[in-house]
């Protein structure tokens, strides 16, 4: 069977600004993406229905016969099971949402009640993730589901003898993983440890914790459950239930904490965000699609930073603040919770950061890395930088 996964439009508004850069199924929680859990679970490889100007980077496969999966729903045994018995017209849902249905081509999901035979799944427990928050507040669950997803029936590389380990029964580490002279408390959840990724001299981890292929823990930092550092990170400090997507850069001391960290990001030197109110009141986040600040449910939320996002040393950020793609924040003070997407500056004020100037960056860092800046991801930055126009007030005064 051929399975893809499509962006739920509102999903995918609710989002942003981290779907402005990828499909929804590339979101990463727990140890994997979404596309990854599914591509795992289903042993095969998946495509993705996205937006137009995404669609490059990110093809489609389309078959005579295809099974579509709503990309913002995380996969279990009952939900896979369930989703590759569906024959062609059926559709299976879940509380008025479209998990999953089978077609040749794809149907508007506000239109398969009627054209297809509804199937109620009696999946009970699956992460869905509908906004930014839902990241971090499902990241433990996603990264002990995982966990068992990735080392069921094999065993872990040999811990060394240097570190301190409470529950070494839930601590697997990959071939060419490196951890010495560290504290891992295992006690509250699994810690994972990638191929290729290095936990150096003294850190304190508590699970459940991923960090992943290629990635790296600076010396000293402290990290608590709920937390992810994905592929090529490099993370120092306090860090408490935040997901770092890929490539992104907090090497330095500082507090980040129920964070949502995009790629391509670098944070200063003691760059610190709130993650709680001094009134305890409930946390708002911006929304896009709203265009105006939402309820989070959360008392505790700190920080939204989309992709290639940059801030300079000693950053505060508010407790829930969201920073858009390819902002670059810097100067004295707290700026303000919502940061635009391109924006150049900080408390003081905000101008516009060109988009040849962003590219220069953006080449540099890539370079850094060995990773080219492809002409799709050029477009589809230039496509961004044009969209997101409106939030930039000060180009319309």
């Amino acid at each position: 069977m051929n399975y893809i996964l499509f962006d739920n439009p509102t999903d995918r508004q609710n989002l942003l600004p981290l779907t402005f850069t990828r499909p929804v199924a590339n979101v990463r929680c727990g140890i994997l993406t979404i596309a990854q859990k599914w591509e795992k679970h289903l042993k095969t490889n998946v495509s993705y229905l996205t937006m137009d100007y995404l669609q490059n980077k990110f093809p489609i496969t389309l078959a005579a016969e295809n099974i579509f999966v709503n990309g913002s729903i995380c996969p279990t045994e009952v939900l896979v099971n369930e989703i590759s018995s569906l024959t062609k017209g059926q559709a299976l849902y879940k509380n008025n949402v479209i998990i999953a249905f089978n077609s040749a081509l794809f149907v508007d999901i506000a239109n398969i009640a009627t054209q297809f035979e509804l199937i109620e799944t009696i999946a009970e427990d699956f992460i869905h993730i509908k906004f930014p928050q839902d990241i971090f507040s499902n990241n433990a669950k996603g990264i002990e589901d995982d966990f068992k997803l990735l080392t069921a029936g094999r065993k872990s590389q040999p811990i060394s003898s240097t570190n301190q380990v409470i529950k070494p029964e839930n601590v697997f580490l990959e071939e060419g993983a490196i951890v010495e002279c560290s504290i891992l408390n295992a006690s509250g959840g699994p810690i994972y440890i990638a191929a290729d990724a290095e936990v150096m001299e003294g850190c304190k981890i508590r699970g459940p914790f991923a960090l992943c292929e290629h990635a790296g823990l600076k010396m000293d930092a402290k990290i608590y459950g709920g937390t992810t550092v994905g592929p090529y990170c490099k993370v120092g400090g306090e860090v408490s239930n935040a997901v770092f997507f890929a490539y992104s850069n907090k090497g330095h001391d500082g507090f980040v904490g129920n964070a949502v960290i995009g790629e391509w990001v670098n944070m200063g030197a003691d760059t610190n965000n709130s993650n709680l109110k001094n009134t305890y009141d409930e946390v708002k986040l911006w929304n896009y699609d709203k265009q105006k600040f939402e309820k989070t449910g959360l008392t505790f939320c700190g920080l939204i930073m989309a992709d290639h996002a940059k801030c300079g040393i000693n950053t505060m950020f508010n407790t829930g603040t969201v920073v858009g793609v390819g902002a670059n924040v810097f100067g004295a003070g707290f700026p303000r919770n919502f940061i635009p997407d391109f924006a150049w500056g900080g408390a003081q004020g905000f101008e516009t950061f060109v988009i040849n100037k962003f590219f220069k960056t953006a080449e540099a860092v890539y370079k850094r890395r060995n990773v080219e800046l492809t002409e799709d991801d050029k477009n589809i930055l230039t496509f961004i930088f044009n969209e997101t126009k409106q939030y930039r007030f000060w180009e319309t005064k």
